[in-house]
């Protein structure tokens, strides 16, 4: 199937004409008409910002869903003779440290399989993506709870105790928190060993 056929020249023009400013379309997969007998046609694509899905109207036009990059948790993709299935899963609403609501499944089968390759490559590189970034944030947002030390500098840890001191009132809270990195694989277990210590001895 080419562009420049009838059916699918209009769907890509819908796309494009959904595109926000600054927005590049990346990749697209049709339905393939065998799959859409007793169905409208479907036409996925991934663009620089997003995912989206144009079904074609009953009575023409096109209904569409689409989420950010942000919001994918995860994608996949079974191939067979007459075609591959995209299965997505994508939470309503996120931010780079967390979500809320939610995740909704999107399943589009019958897809060309070269063009649906396509897709999920690109899905699944946005996706390692955001993963990263949400890691990197809860990291920081753990390390901030945890009373803002850093690993390896000391100067930002408890004061230096003195000898019959005890531990500060909240070095338990602390040392919660460096259990919940290491459980998290945040941090490796010598750096774990390496804040417990210092929490403790409040060095």
């Amino acid at each position: 199937m080419t562009e420049t056929e009838p059916g699918l020249a209009k769907a890509l023009a819908q796309l494009r004409a959904v595109l926000v400013d600054g927005e590049t379309l990346e990749a697209w997969a049709v339905q393939r008409r065998i799959f859409s007998l007793l169905k409208r046609r479907v036409i996925v694509a991934a663009t620089s910002g997003r995912f989206i899905a144009l079904t074609r109207g009953l009575i023409g036009g096109f209904r569409m869903q689409d989420f950010r990059w942000q919001d994918l948790r995860d994608a996949r993709i079974t191939v067979c003779v007459l075609g591959a299935e995209l299965r997505l899963v994508a939470s309503p609403m996120s931010d780079l440290a967390g979500e809320t609501g939610t995740p909704q499944t999107l399943v589009f089968d019958g897809l060309r399989k070269e063009q649906a390759e396509k897709v999920y490559r690109l899905c699944q590189a946005h996706d390692q993506a955001w993963r990263e970034k949400r890691r990197v944030r809860e990291l920081e947002e753990l390390r901030a709870k945890s009373g803002g030390f850093q690993i390896g500098q000391a100067s930002q840890l408890a004061p230096v105790a003195t000898p019959g001191a005890t531990a500060p009132p909240d070095a338990a809270a602390r040392l919660q928190q460096a259990k919940q990195m290491l459980d998290a694989k945040l941090i490796s277990d010598s750096e774990y060993e390496s804040i417990k210590a210092r929490i403790i001895s409040g060095v």
